[in-house]
C-alpha cells in the first residue's frame, strides 16, 4: 500500500521523476564533412517530466544527419561526459551546454543540468575542447 502512494506521488510531481535521455546517432552526408561525435546520449537532471521531448526530435542539419530516440536513461558504456548548466540555449541545442550562464528562463529550475555521454567519437579531444569552451565540465573514463 505504501509503495502505491509513492508511485502516485512520483506520477503527480515533476520533481520526483526518473531521468530521461536522448540517444543520438550522427552520420555525415559527405565524405568531406567529418563527424566529431558519432554516438552520444544526453540527459537533463533537475528538469520537469518530458522536458527532453522537444530537443529529442529527429532533425537533419545541412551535411550531418542525426537520428534521435528518447530512452529511459543513457547507458553506462560511455567514454566521457560533459556536464553543463541547462539554459534556454542548451534546451534548443544540447551541444551548447552552458555558454550563457546568466540566461535563465522562468521555467528552468535553478540547479538543472545537462549531461552528455560520449560513446563513439572520431575526435574525443575536439569534443573535450567544445565542452570546456562552452562552459561545461569534462570527465573522461
Amino acid at each position: 500500500m505504501n509503495s502505491r502512494f509513492v508511485l502516485l506521488l512520483a506520477c503527480l510531481s515533476p520533481t520526483l521523476t526518473m531521468a530521461q535521455g536522448c540517444d543520438v546517432l550522427t552520420r555525415s552526408q559527405s565524405p568531406s564533412v567529418p563527424v566529431i561525435e558519432t554516438h552520444t546520449c544526453y540527459e537533463y537532471k533537475g528538469m520537469p517530466v518530458d522536458a527532453i521531448d522537444w530537443s529529442c526530435s529527429n532533425e537533419s542539419r545541412e551535411m550531418l544527419t542525426s537520428t534521435k530516440k528518447k530512452v529511459e536513461t543513457c547507458g553506462d558504456l560511455y567514454q566521457a561526459t560533459c556536464m553543463g548548466t541547462v539554459t534556454p540555449e542548451s534546451l534548443a541545442n544540447p551541444q551548447s551546454v552552458s555558454k550563457d550562464k546568466n540566461s535563465k528562463a522562468l521555467n528552468i529550475p535553478k540547479d538543472a543540468q545537462i549531461i552528455t555521454y560520449y560513446y563513439g567519437a572520431e575526435n574525443l579531444g575536439q569534443s573535450k575542447v567544445d565542452c570546456e569552451t562552452g562552459g561545461g565540465s569534462w570527465k573522461q573514463k
